[in-house]
């Protein structure tokens, strides 16, 4: 459970969003997209704390005003994790929201307009020490690249993230992401495969209008876990027609499959059977409900039977194993005590909240050693 990925990252250049490191050796981030209306300061700030809460890293904000880029600051005095305000067109909106603190911008250089309005944007970005995502979309090709293909591409993809890429190349200004996003896996995924090959800065990763919770989760999972696989990946964006939070959470759930980041419970947990000797299912979902807020990374087995129950538990921070007349907890792969079902759910609780004060305080240790 513990053991190192055996991924091996892309290499890329290494770029700052607000706080938050992107690339080189930093770890994936995770983001996601407020979809309340940004002029709405409250349900704004109240929405990126929700998402804040659940491990976002990054969160992007639509600006597609001046009304709303005069929201947006106010927005970002509010809250603490990055911001990325998402422009299309109007470039004085970018310069605006350059003076209010954005910490990435999301842009396409050509559909700023000319060559004086995307120098101005770069200028405003390099005189802030803001990076820009430059990000491309197989709805929203240009119209030369749809009459040269006949229809979206990964050829066609990567050709206008190049030409985007050229505007940025030309004025010398080298802190940008990029990503290249479809609906359709196989496009996706042969597009960020081509570009990887391409440009060294860093990769933000995403199935575009992917579906709802269910359908997207498992379209976004096919299609970023074959580029993760491969090394490819800087930040990821779970796109799902839900509610924001599902996003950081799928999203989490996807990295920590590959063992790329650690952030919360790592739940293994059985499918159930007539062998069950506890409510599997309803004990999971309890679990998971009542344990959202533990960001510390551990591993919680709950399995139950006898059948692969001891094996699983003896690899996890906690393990429980279904038994009769009670079921039986390890701790650190050691049995420690035995559980009866009437107040499974709490004890189980308790125990795991405990091995996490005890790893918060070995941390804090650590740290207090090496002062």
């Amino acid at each position: 459970m513990h053991a190192q990925s055996p991924i091996k990252r892309r290499q890329s250049r290494q770029i700052h969003v607000g706080r938050v490191a992107v690339g080189g050796d930093a770890p994936i981030s995770v983001q996601s997209m407020t979809n309340t209306d940004t002029l709405d300061v409250a349900a704004t700030v109240g929405q990126i704390r929700q998402l804040e809460t659940a491990g976002a890293d990054i969160v992007r904000v639509s600006v597609p005003t001046m009304d709303a880029a005069e929201a947006f600051g106010r927005i970002k005095r509010e809250v603490e994790v990055p911001l990325v305000a998402d422009i299309h067109f109007d470039y004085k909106i970018a310069l605006r929201v350059a003076e209010l603190g954005v910490d990435c911008l999301r842009i396409n250089p050509g559909n700023i307009g000319r060559e004086d309005r995307v120098r101005a944007v770069v200028s405003a970005a390099r005189d802030n020490g803001i990076p820009i995502r430059i990000g491309v979309n197989a709805g929203s090709l240009e119209k030369e690249l749809q009459r040269k293909y006949g229809e979206p591409t990964p050829e066609a993809l990567v050709e206008s993230a190049m030409r985007h890429i050229d505007h940025l190349d030309r004025l010398d200004f080298h802190e940008y992401k990029v990503s290249v996003k479809a609906s359709d896996v196989f496009m996706a995924v042969a597009a960020y495969r081509r570009l990887a090959t391409l440009i060294e800065q860093p990769l933000h990763l995403g199935i575009t209008e992917a579906g709802g919770l269910r359908s997207g989760t498992v379209k976004s999972s096919i299609g970023l876990g074959l580029l993760l696989m491969d090394g490819i990946g800087d930040t990821i964006r779970v796109s799902l027609a839900a509610d924001p939070v599902e996003e950081i959470k799928v999203g989490y759930d996807m990295l920590k499959s590959l063992r790329l980041r650690s952030k919360g419970i790592n739940f293994i947990a059985c499918p159930s059977c007539s062998r069950q000797n506890f409510d599997v299912i309803g004990t999971m979902n309890a679990l998971e409900e009542r344990l959202e807020d533990v960001m510390t990374p551990l591993d919680v087995s709950v399995i139950g039977c006898v059948v692969n129950g001891p094996g699983e538990a003896k690899e996890s921070d906690i393990g429980l194993t279904g038994g009769s007349p009670a079921n039986l907890v390890y701790i650190d792969g050691k049995p420690a005590s035995k559980l009866r079902n009437d107040h499974l759910v709490d004890d189980l609780e308790r125990l795991i909240r405990d091995k996490v004060r005890e790893k918060q305080q070995a941390e804090q240790d650590v740290i207090a050693r090496g002062q």
